[in-house]
């Protein structure tokens, strides 16, 4: 998205966060509360035969039209509803005992699109434009990042040096982003959800560390680097395990004061941003307005919720 569009989306989305000094929640957009997804085309199907959907100059083209494949469903409704209500492969038909054609292939598809988003990497190109300089994990390679997620959690030495050396100490907000188990949740969504975070923050008056990226990261990582940085809050920003219905979703965790025994509980998370759930530039936005709670209240997770009441 170019910058400009991003500046004006992120001076949107925190205007309509704007709450009184005396409110204890913070309500997001609506956008950002639910999120409508018809089999990832915006659209509700139709039943029977594929017919002509040409249309005439003047009329209005809402959205693309969705066959489903089965022809006489027995509760056309009930299904009509059902793919309302979720992208999950429902209603596709089948040949026998077999599914169609179509079906399978977009199947196959779609499970190649998430194995490439775990092996892929994210490019040289991205790091450079966002001046992301890179580290480390334990990890040496993809195959035992997969099948050891405690080395995903630590950094090695050099990485350890590294940061020391080129970061600010004691930081209000740490920015961090890796790969995790999505490159392309990286490649596709953190330039926007990082520039739109970075301008709210800045917005809100938070002082922000140097941001950094951290290969085949685990989200406990953020632990050691709040033992290196000091910060008083971490936000990581990380590819989820990809999935059939998208590939390329981002999450956003969230510690306050992150250190080495940090329970799970402490964490709080903002997930499913991605072009077809929660859009990246708005999602960025809202993160600056939930670190401002963070900040607020000194604590994150359930310990928030509890202080919070």
């Amino acid at each position: 998205m170019d910058r400009t569009l991003i500046e004006k989306v992120t001076s949107m989305v925190l205007e309509e966060l704007k709450v009184e000094q005396h409110s204890a929640s913070v309500k997001p957009p609506a956008s950002m509360r639910m999120v409508k997804i018809y089999n990832n085309l915006n659209t509700k199907p139709t039943f029977g035969e594929v017919t002509d959907t040409t249309r005439s100059d003047e009329e209005a083209i809402e959205e693309p039209t969705f066959y489903s494949t089965v022809a006489s469903p027995k509760n056309k409704e009930k299904l009509l509803e059902n793919q309302e209500k979720t992208p999950a492969r429902i209603g596709i038909g089948r040949a026998g005992v077999r599914p169609k054609t179509n079906a399978l292939l977009k199947f196959r598809l779609d499970h190649a699109a998430a194995v490439d988003a775990v092996y892929g990497k994210v490019t040289e190109d991205l790091l450079s434009r966002m001046k992301w300089f890179s580290v480390q994990t334990s990890t040496e390679t993809q195959e035992e990042y997969i099948r050891r997620p405690d080395l995903g959690r630590k950094l090695n030495e050099d990485s350890k040096k590294l940061i020391e050396s080129q970061c600010e100490k004691n930081p209000q907000v740490q920015i961090v982003i890796s790969d995790g188990l999505s490159s392309e949740a990286i490649e596709q969504n953190a330039e926007d959800v990082y520039l739109s975070l970075s301008q709210s923050l800045n917005q809100l008056g938070f002082q922000t560390g140097t941001p950094f990226f951290v290969k085949n990261g685990r989200v406990a990582v953020m632990d050691e680097i709040g033992e290196l940085l000091q910060p008083d809050v971490i936000i990581l920003l990380i590819g989820e395990r990809p999935g059939l219905i998208s590939a390329e979703s981002l999450s956003a965790y969230i510690c306050y004061q992150p250190r080495k025994g940090t329970i799970e509980a402490d964490r709080m998370v903002v997930s499913n941003i991605h072009r077809g759930g929660i859009p990246p530039a708005e999602a960025g936005a809202y993160l600056g307005n939930v670190i401002k709670k963070v900040l607020t209240f000194k604590a994150s997770g359930v310990s928030l919720l509890q202080k919070e009441k």
